[in-house]
């Protein structure tokens, strides 16, 4: 009998912990964040930063590590663009926010937009769009834990459920859904199997009918800042 060919399959463990820790002292319930207690614990943000970019991916890491490595890595280097330039009302006051190359992966660099468009819209799970956070009140909350491979599926499906039945960014009331702009913005992201309506559905606490107008509403780009 020809004995089974063994498939190397490789393990990563990757420590979220730090990043864990600063999410829970620095972010509450809400998603609002402490920037300045951020920028008070600036080494320790930026020793997570270092440490995620001595643990470059590789192509042979199963999804949900990568899915966690780079939704971690944004929302770090999210926090650490503001805290560098803070105080400031909003993100967009930052000159050439999303598409500086400054985040350090192995011996490249890359850009928020990058590791956005190139990597996590590329990895076929549209819940990306509620799990990445751009600092701004319209955003989907910054969750106050890191992802990691194991919690990869319940914190995707929370990030969706909680952002679609947010009334802040998503409203659903006399006969029109009123979105957040995400929904216009990646509406390619979310319809590659179903309407967008359909994609949103089982995720609402009450479903609505598919064919209801549906509307956008104003983002809103100041900071997300605890008040």
């Amino acid at each position: 009998m020809t004995p089974k060919k063994q498939v190397n399959i490789a393990v990563t463990s990757i420590d979220h912990s730090v990043w864990n820790d600063l999410l829970k002292k620095y972010v509450d319930e809400d998603g609002n964040v402490n920037y300045l207690g951020f920028k008070n614990d600036m080494t320790r943000l930026e020793t997570y930063l270092e440490y995620l970019q001595q643990k470059a991916p590789s192509s042979d890491w199963e999804k949900n590590e990568k899915l966690a490595y780079y939704i971690n890595l944004y929302n770090a280097a999210t926090v650490k663009l503001i805290v560098d330039n803070y105080p400031t009302k909003s993100i967009k006051d930052i000159p050439n926010r999303w598409k500086k190359k400054w985040i350090a992966i192995g011996k490249s660099t890359t850009s928020l937009n990058d590791i956005e468009h190139e990597v996590l819209r590329k990895m076929n799970e549209p819940r990306i769009h509620f799990a990445i956070n751009c600092a701004s009140y319209s955003c989907p909350k910054l969750l106050n834990v890191a992802f990691t491979a194991k919690s990869m599926e319940r914190l995707l499906s929370k990030a969706t459920v909680d952002f679609v039945n947010d009334k802040k960014r998503n409203r659903f009331e006399n006969g029109v859904a009123q979105l957040s702009k995400i929904f216009k913005w990646y509406k390619s992201d979310f319809t590659q199997d179903s309407s967008l309506l359909e994609y949103i559905n089982p995720y609402l606490e009450n479903p609505i009918d598919k064919k209801v107008k549906i509307e956008y509403l104003d983002y809103d780009w100041s900071l997300n800042e605890v008040k």
